[in-house]
C-alpha cells in the first residue's frame, strides 16, 4: 500500500489492484528501456532478469545493473529459482554491468553462493521479514547481524576472510549448473 493515497484513483487496496493490472503494459520492449535511460539521467537497474538472452538484451539497451529474480515465484511460480538461472546469466553479461541477486537468501551461506557464482551482491526480503515480525526494528537489525556473523563463519570454513576473493572453487562440484 505506499501508493494508495497517491496514484490518481487509488484510494483503498482494492483500488490498487485494478491500478496495478492497467499499469501493465505487454508491448513494453527494449525500446522502451532505451528511452527510459535517455530520460533518466541516473543508473538504470532491471530487476526480474532470468534469462541469458534478455541479461544481454538488458546490457546493450543501457541498464547499469541487472537483479537475478524470479519475484519469490509469485509471477510464475514454475520459474527455475534465482540461483539456478544467476550462472548463465553472469556468464552472458560477463563484466559488462554489474549483476545481483533476489531471492532465496535466508542465510549467510546463501550470500556466500550467491557471490561464488558471480553475483556482485545480494537482496534480502523474508528474513529480514520474519526479524520485523518478530521484534521489530530490532529484529530486522538482529536478523541482518545473524546474516553477517553466517556470511564471515562459512566464509572461514572456506578459508577466505575477504568477499572479494570468493569465487565458484569454494563450491561443491557440480552443485551448481555453470
Amino acid at each position: 500500500g505506499n501508493i494508495v493515497g497517491h496514484a490518481k484513483g487509488v484510494g483503498d487496496m482494492s483500488s490498487l489492484a485494478s491500478w496495478t493490472v492497467e499499469q501493465f503494459d505487454p508491448e513494453l520492449n527494449w525500446g522502451d528501456v532505451e528511452w527510459i535511460k535517455k530520460r533518466w539521467g541516473g543508473k538504470l537497474i532491471i530487476k526480474g532478469i532470468m534469462d541469458a538472452e534478455d541479461a544481454r538484451l538488458a546490457a546493450n539497451s543501457g541498464a547499469d545493473a541487472l537483479i537475478v529474480s524470479n519475484h519469490g515465484g509469485r509471477q510464475l511460480d514454475g520459474a527455475p529459482s534465482s540461483i539456478a538461472a544467476l550462472p548463465g546469466i553472469v556468464q552472458a553479461v560477463g563484466k559488462d554491468i554489474e549483476v545481483w541477486m533476489d531471492g532465496g537468501i535466508r542465510s549467510g551461506q546463501d550470500v556466500l553462493k550467491a557471490r561464488a557464482l558471480g553475483a556482485q551482491g545480494t537482496l534480502i526480503g523474508r528474513a529480514f521479514l520474519y526479524g520485523l515480525g518478530a521484534y521489530g526494528e530490532l529484529g530486522v537489525t538482529r536478523a541482518l547481524e545473524i546474516i553477517r556473523k553466517e556470511l564471515d563463519l562459512t566464509m572461514a570454513f572456506c578459508g577466505r576472510t575477504d568477499i572479494n576473493t570468493v569465487d565458484e572453487s569454494i563450491l561443491l562440484p557440480g552443485t551448481y549448473p555453470r
